[in-house]
């Protein structure tokens, strides 16, 4: 078997669709990872609230073609990806593989079905390089929640950092990695930024409250917060995962708040649903490593230290770079597609036995 290290470049959209990801990482596709530099690439606007109408409309995504749509993402996409090579000086014979992600558009599991834009085949011939994609739709049809897909980098990453380890991701939705030795347990907990983000966006106009100030200033109603707790999602033990919508019509309640205590009551909602996930580990971690957004929300952090009485720190303080590390993991996983490796395991989505996944296009 090659267990050469390939330099693979990784790139996502997330659902907070704030933008495109794009970073390398040089790697085996298993514990040898060296993660390089990333850079975030713009959506064009008309593309970001066609994809947000869409979103909004979720049949539209499991019925429609959307071609148009999928030739779009496809576009931007390898769009960035070209961008990216051009600064970092790289030709197409100097990467392996590209991990296209795509930008996920619904995904319902419990039906087995996931849907991401992004042909794998077209950005192949616009890079020139081979590539990888559809990560998801191998896990979903066999069973699996088809997320969270991190967990395996993660690990990789944390190398012999001392444990057990929560690696947690603040994005449009929350997901967690459990390290413990070799044990790996992952799951969505529940919103992340998406609800703050949105109520921001619909009070404020703008799209995030820098900083968590605007929370920060508001008083949370906790009647509210444990109205939204008794979702019974928090308590259904993982593997579980979620839509960036599924928790909308449930933060219905902090309508006709002010935006202050709106987005508090939001805030501590998001942190209730995060520290809900130790109930489903063996043991407490003993430090909590942030990745995604919400790692840049003062507040957030403040807010879950207190709740889980350990150190919460951003993944910048053990070196990890939290803007790129889902970037660099569809880098990583791309390596393990072409060798056969899993990229998910029964723990992680609740597959069956561990799974390969990803389909490869070459560019000629």
């Amino acid at each position: 078997m090659n267990t050469a290290i390939r330099r693979a470049i990784g790139v996502i959209s997330g659902t907070s669709m704030d933008g495109i990801d794009v970073s390398v990482v040089e790697t085996d596709g298993d514990r040898v990872v060296k993660p390089g530099p990333g850079r975030t690439f713009p959506y064009p606007n008309a593309l970001r609230r066609d994809l947000l109408d869409l979103i909004a409309n979720p049949e539209r995504a499991r019925h429609d073609e959307l071609r148009i749509l999928d030739k779009a993402v496809t576009d931007a996409h390898a769009g960035a990806v070209k961008s990216f090579m051009q600064e970092q000086g790289f030709t197409p014979s100097d990467v392996a593989l590209v991990g296209l992600h795509g930008q996920t558009v619904l995904h319902r599991p419990e039906e087995r079905f996931t849907r991401q834009l992004g042909d794998g085949a077209d950005a192949a011939r616009q890079l020139g390089v081979d590539t990888v994609s559809r990560f998801r739709h191998a896990d979903v049809a066999a069973g699996g929640e088809g997320a969270p897909f991190a967990p395996l980098y993660h690990r990789a990453l944390a190398g012999e950092l001392p444990g057990p380890l929560m690696v947690l991701n603040w994005g449009g939705v929350g997901n967690v990695t459990f390290i413990d030795g070799d044990e790996v347990v992952a799951f969505d907990t529940g919103p992340a930024n998406a609800l703050i983000d949105d109520w921001i966006l619909k009070t404020r106009g703008v799209p995030y409250d820098a900083d968590g100030a605007l929370c920060a200033s508001g008083t949370p109603d906790m009647k509210k917060v444990a109205a939204m707790m008794e979702n019974p999602f928090f308590n259904r033990p993982p593997p579980k995962s979620l839509d960036r919508n599924d928790f909308h019509r449930r933060a219905q309640i902090v309508e006709g708040m002010s935006d202050a205590d709106g987005a508090a009551t939001l805030a501590a909602f998001t942190v209730e649903a995060t520290a809900a996930a130790l109930q489903h580990v063996k043991r407490p971690a003993i430090r909590w490593l942030v990745t995604g957004g919400g790692r840049l929300n003062a507040f957030l952090m403040s807010a879950l230290a207190k709740r889980v009485c350990v150190p919460v720190e951003p993944v910048e303080a053990v070196g990890w770079n939290g803007d790129f590390i889902e970037a660099q993991c569809f880098g990583y996983l791309a390596v393990r597609s072409t060798r056969g490796l899993p990229l998910s395991l029964p723990t992680t989505t609740g597959v069956p036995r561990p799974m390969t996944g990803g389909e490869l296009a070459r560019a000629a």
